[in-house]
């Protein structure tokens, strides 16, 4: 299952929607969907080693603007959405916390967790409900976010051809590895927010 998800993803690369594919899951997972971006960055860079750095730009400014719609629901809505989708990911009786941090953490918050598995739309919503700087959130996010996706293309570009062939030979084992990593990350998240 897992190879075929990847080869239809690789397949999927060259196909004229790919861009827009990508570009919509990296906006949706900045406030509301579970699946991060990577998923179908790496195999797509990793098919077409040549668009790397485009995909990373699409993604970053992709996220940054569904980070805005993140920070929409937090300020707007989050007596409704927000409250929703934060309780969703177990994080309901720390958003208090969270947002008493903000005020002297902000910027370290959003550049730390923007460039980590951990969940974006948290920091999104969050970073509306605390009535963070806007200004200084799309700024800090574009370089998080930004940092995150180019250090990929950047490794893709450099180890591509031989960082395919390594993935393709031990598929179930990468995939493993970013499972682990993602799951870590919301276990971290969850104690350490």
């Amino acid at each position: 299952m897992l190879r075929r998800t990847s080869d239809r993803i690789i397949a999927a690369s060259g196909k004229p929607y790919a861009a827009w594919t990508l570009g919509s899951v990296s906006f949706v997972e900045s406030s509301f969907f579970p699946i991060p971006p990577d998923v179908m960055l790496i195999p797509m860079a990793l098919a077409r080693p040549d668009r790397a750095w485009h995909y990373a730009t699409l993604c970053t400014w992709t996220s940054v603007l569904g980070g805005l719609l993140g920070y929409a629901i937090g300020a707007l809505l989050y007596d409704s959405v927000g409250q929703w989708l934060i309780a969703l990911y177990g994080y309901g009786e720390k958003v208090e916390a969270f947002r008493e941090a903000y005020n002297q953490y902000g910027a370290l918050i959003i550049l730390l967790k923007g460039l980590t598995p951990i969940p974006y739309k948290i920091v999104t919503i969050t970073s509306g409900f605390a009535g963070y700087n806007i200004f200084l959130f799309v700024l800090l996010s574009i370089i998080a976010r930004g940092m995150r996706f180019y250090f990929i293309a950047w490794l893709i570009s450099r180890y591509g051809p031989r960082a395919r062939v390594i993935i393709e030979e031990r598929l179930g084992f990468w995939a493993a590895i970013g499972a682990v990593v993602f799951v870590v990350g919301i276990i971290a998240a969850l104690y350490l927010f």
